[in-house]
């Protein structure tokens, strides 16, 4: 056959499309042949040589034989193509021969080369879809497989990357590059060898499944500490979402057949994992927020994510430590909170504070603030991610923090803080608690606005459900124990019987989650940081002196100095990151509005306007409102006020909803009955109420100021009565320490007091009190504005009267210490006599801030109302008060109170007797009140009000003050000259005249009806204000139900006549 009738046969057949020439076609026999050759190589050299001789030499290619040929080289071409394919996908070969030899088009540059399985098949160097799965597990199985790579092209330069990836030693990494390199052959093979290339994907997925499923088949493959890193990789790689996707394939072939190994099996190594790295990480380690975003994957997989809510349960629900060594809990513990309390020691924030500048300070403090933004948030979004994927992690998400915070409860135990060793042993840490609070703070963000119709669809009876089981738990929404134990905000009546709902929303738990958790995790922090704030301020007065006099212990009270600041500045950079503030302000105003409707009696959804008088609610549901509701929202603005007062200040406009909370709860024990409860409103109100001493900052709009909110409140009256209200209330609490207690509780309620009084309209409706009081002095309960005077002046009487005598030790302590006295004391003696005299100087202190508090409000309050004080019911006690305080200020007792430093110990001697003199200066104008002051007895002299006027002098008080005392200082002389001579007159009164308790002459004798004893008016009436009981039989009693002794009064003013009669008849005698 002539080559041109071969050129013909052969472009005449239809296979020859598959090249692009004949001649290419017929190179390609061509090689056929010689590849032919090469592998027979048993057949004898003559018949090689004739098979070469009659393919090759002749040339002679019938139709028939190129027919045959063609189709043989279609399916070699496809094989071809397979085996290339395989190659590039897996990086493996059954072929080592000459890289020269191959083409190179479509092979890539390294391989790893299949030994023993080549020398298996024999005479089989190539890859296909028969093999492929053996080569795939054999190549998996090598222990090294860069040891077993070879050259594929013939190219000589070296390649890392094809070295490094044929030879990837993990094998998770192999079979996921696998996969990759997969998708991407599926992208671009021609059709028919699509189903090859989706089978080679498939092939990776399969095998990962296996792997994780058998590891234990794979020497020295961790295959779980590859699956993590695995995702470590991705995340910082930016291709994240391709390792999910061959993941998610994964998981799905792991689910669909458990027979070997649960899918929670072989994902509980891969938690172990990552818990025993996560636990080593601090706050503000870039790695932590990559494991985190490797959890919020997990917690968005619907299998992972329930696998997840299991593992994290612990070995025992009651122990509240054991939550904190879980997963989750592990996470929540880290913070830049001290992870072993007191132990400062390899603590990494604020070491050594005394030698960082206040800037740095604050710049390391914004720093952790950034990252402790982020950490909530990844947080939140774990915990968002398990509640909105199934009902069932919903479930096991809630089960496992209502069961954490159930085990925790005991946080809030007194004792807990007094056993810090067996605290930390039982319960999880602060730092677990107040992570918590702020994940679940953005939880509730959706529903946390005044004016939400979510808001109110909280139902209160969730915190009166008793034990529930498992199954009522999970259909009826509830997840928190132990509620139904708590305080509530009042008492349930007898017959009261809470409507339960069938199903609670999710609002109505994600608020009592929320609110229990701030109060096992902040509310205790708080008190740390005030207790912390104490000690350093002791520590910083005590390394003061001790540097001053060169003690030795000046550089052990540094050490502890710097020590408790390191702590103090961690834990209040820990609580004032400003998001997690904002969302809990957000959180408690929203409470603020929830509880003042719940007080209206409202139970819909649209919120009713506050007004007063309030309406009578009958079975109220705030009888299922736990108080530590409103105590959160208390601790939250106090500590506010404390730490954080700029937040207060920018959310000026949110305050109103706090007024009317304060307003409605702080003076009504019909719908707040814990009268402690009801007293820590008015430091909210303090809290909230613009700074006396505030100045203007310049940066802030004055539409946000407190002053316009407090100013413009449009219940200013009832607030005002509320807070005295309050005032009066808590000088009976039934507390074994309520004397104690009530001093600390009105501290707040001075400072507001004077700003109220320095507003019109509080002014206003505080005078509006005093004149009613006025007009009934006698009703059945004594008017509320005149119990408040009594108790003011209680109070002013007792802290002056301490502040005096502890000043008077200090005086004594302090000469001996200064003479020398001290030093021959043992060193026993004199630490006790060191301790005696600070713990002097801290109650005369406390003493002193409030009596002159008291002393300053009784000031302000004569200026205008007067009425009351002139009254007899009064005008005595508070004339003795002023005159025992001046015989000490200014009378010959005053050097016992001549201590080194006033300021020490917030002693204002002068301003004292300033205000002292400004009240009989309000008060002098009224002629009963001037002829009351010389009744005094016990303190009265005429010289001691003209020592009065040469300290006025001497302290530079005004002309005009001074020439107006001076007068009024006249006046009384004179009155009390005449009153002597009456005095003198009545001398001899019969006792049946007399007072019995008070032993003066009687004006207006009445009888008390059980004992039936007379006394004065004016006396019983004074006693009725502190003590409604009969003086003589501890008989209940009110001003309403004595009688008055006429029979007596119209003797006793017969007498007083014809005595009166005898001195004049007598007077006239003399003359």
């Amino acid at each position: 056959m002539t080559d041109q009738e071969n050129n013909n046969s052969i472009s005449s057949n239809p296979f020859a499309a598959l090249f692009g020439s004949i001649a290419d076609a017929k190179h390609f026999a061509a090689v056929q042949k010689q590849q032919q050759q090469r592998r027979q190589l048993t057949v004898s050299q003559d018949d090689s040589d004739n098979s070469v001789s009659e393919s090759l030499d002749e040339c002679d290619y019938s139709v028939a034989e190129i027919s045959r040929s063609f189709r043989s080289q279609r399916e070699l071409c496809e094989q071809l193509n397979i085996n290339h394919m395989i190659q590039r996908i897996f990086l493996i070969t059954l072929d080592n021969s000459d890289p020269s030899m191959k083409s190179g088009n479509g092979i890539p540059a390294r391989c790893v080369y299949l030994e023993e399985m080549a020398a298996d098949l024999e005479d089989q160097d190539w890859l296909d879809m028969d093999n492929v799965e053996q080569a795939l597990f054999t190549r998996l199985l090598l222990q090294e497989p860069g040891n077993h790579l070879i050259y594929m092209t013939s190219c000589s330069t070296q390649n890392l990357s094809a070295d490094r990836d044929a030879g990837e030693r993990q094998i998770l990494h192999y079979l996921y590059a696998c996969f990759q390199r997969a998708r991407e052959e599926i992208t671009k093979v021609p059709e028919n060898l699509l189903p090859f290339a989706v089978r080679c994907r498939n092939l990776t997925v399969s095998n990962a499944r296996t792997v994780l499923l058998t590891p234990e088949i794979y020497v020295n493959q961790n295959v779980y500490e590859q699956l993590v890193d695995l995702l470590l990789e991705a995340l910082r790689g930016a291709y994240f979402e391709d390792v999910t996707e061959f993941l998610e394939e994964v998981i799905e072939a792991l689910t669909m057949d458990e027979e070997v190994r649960t899918f929670g099996e072989v994902m509980v190594p891969v938690f172990d994992i990552l818990l025993g790295r996560i636990k080593d990480l601090d706050l503000c380690q870039i790695l932590l927020y990559t494991y985190l975003d490797v959890l919020l994957y997990f917690t968005k997989q619907k299998d992972i994510a329930k696998v997840f809510a299991g593992y994290i349960q612990p070995k025992d629900p009651s122990n509240g430590q054991m939550y904190q060594k879980t997963l989750l809990g592990t996470i929540l513990n880290i913070s830049c909170l001290l992870k072993t309390p007191g132990v400062v020691e390899n603590h990494g924030y604020f070491l050594n504070p005394s030698r960082s500048s206040p800037q740095e300070i604050k710049v390391q403090e914004s720093n952790i603030h950034q990252f402790m933004a982020q950490f909530h948030e990844k947080i939140y979004q774990m915990l968002k991610n398990l509640l909105q994927l199934s009902p069932e992690t919903k479930h096991r998400i809630l089960s496992w923090l209502g069961n954490c915070l159930h085990a925790n409860a005991g946080r809030t135990k007194i004792w807990a803080n007094q056993m810090p060793e067996i605290f930390f042993q039982m319960y999880a840490s602060d730092a677990f608690f107040l992570n918590l609070g702020a994940a679940l703070l953005k939880l509730c963000q959706p529903f946390c606005k005044p004016k939400s119709p979510r808001l109110l669809t909280f139902d209160p009876t969730y915190c009166a459900l008793k034990e529930l089981n498992e199954e009522e738990r999970r259909t009826k929404n509830v997840h928190m124990k132990g509620l139904e134990k708590e305080t509530c905000l009042i008492p349930t009546v007898s017959e009261q019987e809470p409507e339960f709902a069938n199903s609670y929303n999710l609002v109505t738990e994600n608020l009592v989650l929320t609110q229990y958790t701030l109060h096992l995790g902040f509310h205790r922090l708080h008190d740390q940081m005030v207790k912390i704030n104490q000690s350093l301020h002791r520590l910083q007065v005590a390394w003061r002196e001790a540097q001053q006099s060169s003690s030795p212990a000046a550089d052990s009270l540094r050490e502890q100095f710097e020590r408790l600041m390191t702590i103090y500045l961690s834990t209040k950079t820990a609580m004032t990151e400003p998001q997690m503030l904002q969302n809990c302000l957000n959180l408690q105003v929203s409470m603020a509005v929830l509880l003042v409707q719940l007080a209206l009696g409202n139970h819909g959804t649209e919120p009713l306007e506050l007004s007063f008088p309030l309406p009578q609610v009958e079975n109220s549901t705030l009888a299922y409102v736990p108080e530590f509701f409103a105590d959160n929202l208390g601790d939250f603005f106090i500590f506010l006020r404390r730490f954080a007062d700029d937040i207060l200040e920018t959310s000026a406009d949110s305050l109103e909803h706090i007024l009317h909370f304060v307003t409605v709860f702080m003076g009504d024990v019909e719908r707040m009955k814990n009268p402690h409860l009801r007293a820590k409103l008015a430091e909210v109100l303090e809290a909230v109420m613009p700074h006396l001493d505030q100045a203007q900052n310049p940066l802030v709009s004055s539409v946000f100021h407190r002053k316009r909110v407090f100013c413009s409140y449009q219940h200013a009256a009832h607030l005002a009565e509320a807070l005295i209200k309050v005032f009066v209330d808590i000088e009976f609490t039934g507390d074994p320490h309520q004397f104690e207690q009530k001093f600390n509780y009105r501290r707040p309620m001075y400072p507001i007091l004077r700003y109220m009084w320095g507003t019109s309209s509080y002014r206003q409706s505080i005078k509006a009190l005093a004149d009613y009081a006025s007009e009934n002095l006698e009703a059945m309960n004594p008017p509320l504005f005149l119990r408040f005077l009594n108790l003011l002046m209680n109070d002013a009487i007792f802290l002056l009267d301490e502040a005096i005598q502890y000043l008077s030790k200090i005086k004594v302590q302090q000469i001996e210490k200064d003479r020398g006295e001290w030093d021959s004391l043992s060193q026993e003696v004199r630490r006790e006599k060191e301790s005696s005299l600070q713990m002097f100087g801290q109650l005369a202190r406390f003493h002193n801030i409030m009596s002159n508090e008291t002393i300053g409000t009784l000031a302000f309050l004569t200026s205008e109302i007067k009425s009351l004080f002139v009254h007899p019911f009064l005008a005595e006690r508070i004339i003795s008060m002023l005159n025992y305080f001046l015989q000490h200020l200014v009378g010959p007792k005053m050097g016992a109170l001549k201590v080194k430093d006033f300021s020490e110990f917030d002693f204002k001697p002068q301003q004292l007797v300033s205000d002292i003199c400004t009240i009989y200066l309000n008060l002098g104008d009224e002629e009963n009140f001037c002829a009351t002051v010389p009744k005094d007895g016990r303190s009265y002299s005429p010289t001691l009000f003209a020592q009065t006027v040469r300290v006025l002098k001497k302290i530079n008080k005004p002309g005009n003050m001074i020439v107006s005392f001076s007068n009024l200082a006249e006046r009384i002389k004179s009155l009390a000259d005449r009153q002597q001579q009456e005095e003198e007159t009545y001398a001899d009164a019969c006792d049946e005249f007399l007072d019995p308790i008070m032993s003066t002459l009687m004006s207006d004798p009445v009888i008390l009806p059980s004992s039936r004893v007379t006394v004065d008016r004016s006396t019983i009436a004074r006693h009725l204000l502190s003590d409604q009981t009969d003086p003589f039989n501890r008989s209940p009693l009110t001003m309403d139900q004595i009688r008055p002794n006429t029979e007596l009064k119209e003797k006793i003013q017969r007498w007083l006549a014809e005595r009166k009669k005898q001195k004049e008849e007598l007077e006239d005698t003399l003359n």
